[in-house]
């Protein structure tokens, strides 16, 4: 069994997020460049602000996509941590009843004694041998820990 820190990302995601978040910005680009002169009919032309807003929004897009390099996931001996796209906690083992990857569900979760079940964004089924090993390890890590704590 394991008592060190352990660290997990999604992997295959996060290499489809960084290049489309290149491909955004490439393709934004390009597209501000053929809106210079007019555009043929008469009806107007595009000035260079409208270039520039062009890749202004290929970057906040970009940016829009690469909140999918956030997901990470963190245990020690004392807890674990979640981090997802949107939101994070902080989890003693205490209140961690198991750690699940089921048939069919995408990703890991943490579930708690309240019955509640926190996703593990980056422990996911794509991600195959990786995501079971990070299971594996959270689940040592939690089963060390109900080892070693006293029996009421």
């Amino acid at each position: 069994m394991t008592s060190e820190a352990v660290t997990f990302r999604p992997q295959r995601a996060r290499k489809v997020a960084i290049g489309a978040a290149i491909a955004v910005v490439v393709v934004f680009t390009a597209v501000s460049f053929g809106l210079s002169g007019s555009t043929g009919s008469g009806d107007g032309v595009f000035q260079r602000g409208d270039q520039t807003a062009m890749i202004g929004l290929g970057l906040a897009f970009a940016a829009g996509i690469l909140l999918f390099l956030r997901p990470r996931v963190d245990a020690d001996a004392k807890g674990i941590r979640i981090r997802n796209v949107i939101g994070s906690y902080d989890l003693p083992w205490e209140l961690v009843r198991a750690i699940r990857f089921e048939r069919g569900v995408s990703f890991a979760g943490a579930e708690l004694l309240d019955d509640e079940l926190v996703t593990i964004v980056a422990l996911q089924i794509v991600d195959k041998d990786y995501a079971l090993a990070g299971v594996r390890a959270l689940r040592e890590l939690h089963a060390a820990h109900q080892a070693a704590a006293p029996t009421p």
